[in-house]
């Protein structure tokens, strides 16, 4: 029988490809990690969501380094510490306003929750991918709830961050919480930068995205006792039952990475993509984003395939934009010839620009109704007027334009079409 999946990831490995694109470890190991460690809840193995022996103590470890109150592991990635935090929000009562450009783990998570969340728009400016947060709006909306929970992603798919502090504080100043989804921003753990050292009461760490962790490892940080007490059986309803020694195994390796390595590591690949951006930027418009997403505004698609075709694959591109994820395990070399590659490029400027005006739309139902209702697959040109069902969106980026129980309107519809998406799921 063909092995189609192995045999694609061998000729991958083989090809020695330069992989500017999520996991953060690039193909290199830290230690090996293999069959032969791969296991179950043996005597002595410890159990991850009644952690008492090893891997309480792993994940005691990975607290000190983030400096959090409690960090517990996740072999679900973030998407299951974003289950896991809105389970805890919702046990404590509180009302959830979410910044728009948000992954659809957390729209799963509220059709799985029936949460409603009530929506701030960014100020867009890197189509519906990324846009700055403004404050004004989001005070506005904290005056009139009660019993508050915010929730924002930083860094957002395109590299831009949040000014995670000074939402932290508006937060507290309306005694609501602050929940981060900081999947893109692993690599900051323990620093001034860190969504845990700026006042988030809990956030996620994708692991494998931004630190050398197998796909699927993440940290889950808080910082309130009350919330701690409840994370590992909310974690439970959502995780499997089984999971993966190898991930975990493989935070307990990024742990030590952490703390022996990262910092040096960090401030080599930094002065190197320095050194990037200023040899590239005669070339190419450059994204206002943190240091290891560089994205680049141009005809990503035709980029995507001329780096490929030059032996690096990147993380995302469209008609718009490409986004290439170094992480600290990239190399200063590796870095410089990835800066050369792109100047043997020929970008092709966009027809039209990434900005443009997101519709503020109008929810008729809530999202657990309408993803779980009986939905028929149209055509995008025929969807004006009807009510969104089950997001389909490709991952990545994974961030919806219409969310379930959305109207469909004019608006939505051109940029559906801008991003190249000619169905939809909507109610029948």
């Amino acid at each position: 029988m063909k092995t189609p999946v192995y045999d694609f990831l061998k000729k991958y490995s083989d090809d020695n490809v330069m992989r500017l694109h999520m996991p953060g470890h690039k193909g290199k190991s830290l230690k090996p990690l293999s069959f032969t460690h791969d296991i179950t809840e043996i005597n002595g193995a410890d159990s991850l969501f009644e952690a008492d022996g090893i891997i309480a103590e792993s994940e005691k470890n990975a607290s000190e380094l983030f400096k959090s109150f409690r960090t517990y592991y996740s072999a679900g990635g973030s998407t299951l510490c974003i289950q896991t935090m809105l389970a805890i929000a919702k046990r404590d009562k509180r009302n959830i306003i979410a910044v728009r450009n948000v992954h659809r783990s957390f729209l799963a998570a509220c059709v799985l929750l029936d949460i409603q969340p009530q929506w701030v728009y960014p100020e867009y400016s890197g189509g519906f991918l990324s846009g700055k947060i403004s404050l004004d709006s989001l005070e506005e909306k904290l005056k009139i709830t009660d019993n508050g929970c915010v929730y924002l992603t930083s860094p957002d798919y395109l590299g831009r961050t949040a000014d995670i502090k000074a939402v932290a504080d508006l937060c507290h100043k309306y005694n609501a919480v602050l929940l981060v989804d900081n999947a893109h921003g692993a690599h900051n753990a323990g620093n001034e930068e860190h969504p845990v050292i700026q006042g988030a009461d809990m956030c996620c760490d994708s692991a494998h995205k931004m630190l050398p962790a197998l796909t699927g490892a993440a940290y889950l940080h808080i910082n309130k006792k009350e919330y701690a007490m409840h994370a590992k059986q909310e974690m439970s309803l959502f995780a499997s039952t089984s999971p993966s020694y190898l991930i975990m195994a493989s935070l307990d390796l990024c742990n030590d990475y952490i703390e022996r390595r990262l910092e040096a590591d960090t401030l080599a690949a930094l002065s190197a993509l320095e050194k990037l951006r200023e040899k590239i930027k005669v070339k190419y418009e450059i994204y206002n984003s943190e240091p290891f997403h560089l994205t680049l505004l141009c005809n990503g698609l035709s980029l995507s395939q001329q780096l490929r075709e030059k032996g690096i694959e990147c993380e995302y591109a469209d008609n718009y934009c490409i986004v290439l994820l170094f992480s600290p395990m990239n190399t200063p070399d590796e870095i410089e010839k990835a800066a050369d590659i792109l100047m043997s490029c020929t970008p092709e400027k966009c027809t039209e620009g990434i900005c443009f005006d997101f519709p503020v739309m109008d929810n008729v139902m809530s999202v657990r109704k309408a993803a779980l209702s009986v939905y028929e697959e149209i055509p995008v040109e025929k969807s004006l007027g009807r009510i969104c069902a089950a997001v389909n969106v490709p991952c990545p980026p994974a961030v919806p334009i219409a969310v379930s129980g959305e109207v469909i309107n004019e608006n939505c519809i051109k940029i559906f079409e801008k991003y190249s998406i000619f169905t939809v799921n909507v109610i029948k």
